[in-house]
């Protein structure tokens, strides 16, 4: 072992640059030299780019590739500047924002409603993301039941496997979210044990396209059903898939209806930088009618600097961000969606069909363009810290112990990944059977989840770690 290497063995895997890079805990007295300055930035985005570029990580890079990436960097810096609350000084953003919001609409079947009640035309607003999303539109059936229905104890139905930013707006906004278990086989949620839980109180169910853990969607029209029938709001998240299931429907997988050709829909959020190929930092979420979404808009008539009033729970905004996602949309077309749903699935079908040839592993359900597996013979966690020795960054799951791995489009830039990560997994598999009894480094974490206790202390570590990463 070379000496950088034994030096970087000892690097916080957090803090990665003290040491190496000079942190900052003033304002420097005089400015430092620009190109200084560019030296440290493209130093730290080298060393990180190198992490994600070998297609070995799961999600979190939805990247379209390097030229399509400068093209977007070149719209923002056109609008870098530009704060999209002010649209009287720059229309730009009502055309771009509309523009964008009308197309999602369009590609999620946001015409259907109309057709059969012309006061639902779907619309909806841009947001900084999936959470935002999730949570403007809880805040709105919120709102809408305490106006309408005159609901003070709110609930809202959801599976546990929907996204935690659901919970994050029951606590914001004081709705009480009841949980639906899943379980085998097919870990989606019961129709039948959301209907048993409806009651007065409940003013939404929520349904996930597809869900986090696993990547399943949810039986949307069962729900859909159940929201008509009991005269309540249905939030479909698609943060996830929204941007990539109806391609891949369109290259003829079996993908059930998720969008708003159900009739009881009256909500979705879709991350433009996701699968919509956008830069970080923004998210569509729509309304099956105006009337509802004026719920999420926010006012201050009477502040002595003037009305206020913003349509999401941020005031400014990039421009740059609206621009580059509707310059990522009018470049793509639904020609180039397609294109890149084709290869993702290539792909995941090849890492799927690899993963069922693996006698220890199984695939949850009926996975699309995420692939996430359990097992009854091998602890995952081993099978996980294997994986990372191999520079592999899958995502751990819990409650019961697995992974998945999230394909994106800088997998099929990558020749015979899913090859590699096939072979892989089966040497983690026999390290797993190896260790068996041991404890592994993830369930250091994982294991301490699912109890009170348990919860406590993780939340404890956590919110410790995320204290840690604030410091200099």
């Amino acid at each position: 072992m070379s000496d950088q290497e034994k030096e970087m063995q000892d690097v916080d895997p957090y803090k990665p640059y003290k040491g190496r890079l000079e942190s900052f805990d003033h304002i420097p007295q005089k400015g430092r030299d620009k190109d200084e300055i560019l030296r440290d930035l493209s130093f730290m985005a080298k060393e990180e780019n190198a992490k994600w570029k070998d297609g070995k990580v799961s999600g979190t890079f939805y990247h379209a590739g390097e030229e399509h990436r400068a093209y977007l960097n070149k719209a923002f810096s056109l609008f870098s500047h530009v704060n999209t609350l002010q649209f009287d000084l720059c229309p730009s953003m009502s055309k771009m924002e509309s523009d964008v919001i009308a197309m999602t609409s369009k590609m999620l079947h946001g015409d259907v409603p109309e057709k059969n009640n012309p006061a639902d035309k779907v619309c909806g607003t841009m947001t900084s993301g999936g959470s935002e999303s999730i949570i403007m539109a809880m805040k709105t059936y919120r709102d809408r039941a305490r106006n309408e229905k005159n609901i003070t104890a709110p609930e809202i139905i959801m599976p546990h496997t929907a996204h935690p930013a659901f919970d994050k707006a029951g606590q914001y906004f004081g709705i009480k979210m009841v949980h639906i278990p899943v379980s085998r086989p097919d870990f989606r949620v019961d129709p039948a044990a959301v209907e048993d839980r409806i009651n007065g109180n409940t003013i939404a169910l929520v349904g996930s396209a597809g869900n986090y853990p696993y990547g399943l969607i949810d039986p949307l029209e069962k729900l859909s059903d159940l929201a008509v029938k009991h005269d309540i709001g249905f939030h479909v998240d698609g943060c996830l898939g929204g941007f990539i299931l109806p391609w891949i429907e369109k290259l003829g997988y079996d993908i059930p209806k998720f969008d708003f050709r159900l009739p009881g829909v009256t909500s979705m959020s879709a991350d433009t930088h996701k699968y919509g190929y956008g830069l970080k930092g923004t998210s569509v979420v729509l309304y099956r009618n105006n009337a509802l979404r004026r719920y999420q808009y926010f006012n201050v008539p009477d502040w002595p600097g003037g009305i206020y009033a913003s349509p999401t729970s941020a005031g400014s905004r990039s421009g740059g961000l609206t621009a580059a996602t509707w310059a990522s949309m009018m470049y793509l077309g639904e020609a180039g969606y397609l294109a890149a749903a084709k290869s993702i699935m290539t792909v995941a079908d090849e890492i799927k069909k690899g993963v069922n040839e693996i006698p220890e592993l199984t695939v949850v359900g009926n996975s699309t363009f995420v692939i996430s597996f359990l097992s009854d013979v091998v602890d995952m966690f081993h099978v996980n810290d294997f994986m990372q020795t191999k520079g592999w960054r899958f995502n751990c799951l819990q409650l019961p112990p697995g992974m998945h791995f999230c394909v994106t489009m800088p997998q099929t830039f990558v020749p015979d990944v899913a090859k590699h990560l096939i072979e892989d997994l089966k040497e983690g598999v026999a390290y797993a059977r190896a260790n068996a009894g041991k404890v592994a480094e993830t369930t250091a974490l994982y294991g301490l989840g699912g109890s009170l206790d348990g919860n406590q202390q993780i939340t404890e570590l956590v919110f410790g770690y995320l204290d840690y990463l604030y410091s200099v």
